[in-house]
């Protein structure tokens, strides 16, 4: 081969690289930057509703919402950037799309736990199961939700675990952040008290925690005494419970136990407990024997 011919091969291979290849980079970096828009497009757009809607629970759904979208949009991005690429470098895509179509169905067989992960992850965002911020038990574990994706939920415990579970295994949700949450007690008392003066002294105490300005906001009605619930061995059970807001019955309810404790006390009204009694025989003593020793015989 003559040098002008090599040459003109490699003047006609560098051509086609910087004209196929500068293509790919480009479409490279724009599927870069608009990934990286996407991101501070969904932060300003969630800290927009944070600042204009009304309420708590509003932003939170608008922040799970914003967060699955674009997770969404973030797949699409990379699949349509991916076969722009592969368009560029020269490939049939018809083979690759006819290829993925018959691996797709082979791998969908194998693969039903995550497109049921997918399909559940959006009926749950749209249904509006769960929120960002909500208290949920789910799959067995109660925990505060602090993403949900396409394919898993993550939650938090109160120790600090945290639990990933893939959106297919969610077939029941108990949410302990709806609209309202109510506080329910169950407290014994001795089978000496008066139980309508307990029931008395209980609505007294929730009158004066309704009026706390450190707890006000957070009760949405009166103490409710529902009545004597049971007979246990060692006390009469008298069931109660308290309105509150979302996820603050556990805030008033602990208060409400310390206040309880300390009027009962003041007020003389028990509380039990386990109690033993031994009982020595007739007319025995426990400190007494017939040589007033404590020692047994070995005879």
């Amino acid at each position: 081969m003559s040098t002008s011919a090599y040459s003109d091969l490699v003047f006609s291979a560098l051509e086609t690289f910087l004209a196929k290849g500068m293509t790919t980079i480009l479409i490279v970096i724009v599927i870069l930057v608009a990934l990286y828009l996407l991101r501070r497009g969904q932060t300003k757009f969630r800290r927009y509703l944070e600042g204009r809607l009304l309420s708590s629970e509003q932003a939170q759904r608008a922040q799970t919402i914003t967060q699955v979208v674009g997770d969404a949009v973030r797949v699409l991005l990379i699949g349509i950037g991916t076969l722009s690429v592969l368009g560029e470098m020269g490939i049939d895509l018809k083979p690759v799309l006819f290829a993925a179509g018959i691996g797709g169905l082979a791998i969908g067989f194998g693969a039903q736990s995550l497109i049921k992960d997918v399909i559940t992850g959006f009926f749950i965002l749209f249904e509006d199961q769960l929120q960002i911020g909500d208290v949920v038990t789910i799959a067995g574990q109660t925990g505060q939700v602090e993403e949900v994706r396409l394919r898993t939920t993550r939650l938090r415990e109160l120790s600090g675990n945290v639990h990933i579970i893939p959106n297919g295994l969610i077939d029941r949700v108990t949410n302990w952040s709806m609209d309202f949450s109510y506080r329910v007690f169950d407290l014994g008392v001795a089978y000496r008290e008066d139980v309508d003066r307990v029931m008395d002294v209980l609505k007294e105490i929730g009158t004066e925690l309704a009026a706390d300005p450190n707890f006000s906001q957070d009760i949405l009605a009166p103490l409710e005494v529902l009545g004597v619930e049971a007979f246990q061995d060692s006390a009469v059970i008298i069931k109660f419970r308290i309105k509150t807001k979302p996820l603050q019955q556990w805030r008033i309810g602990r208060e409400m136990n310390r206040r309880i404790k300390k009027v009962f006390d003041a007020r003389e009204i028990e509380i039990p407990f386990p109690h033993r009694t031994l009982y020595w025989g007739a007319n025995q003593h426990p400190t007494r024997s017939s040589d007033q020793t404590l020692e047994p015989s070995l005879s």
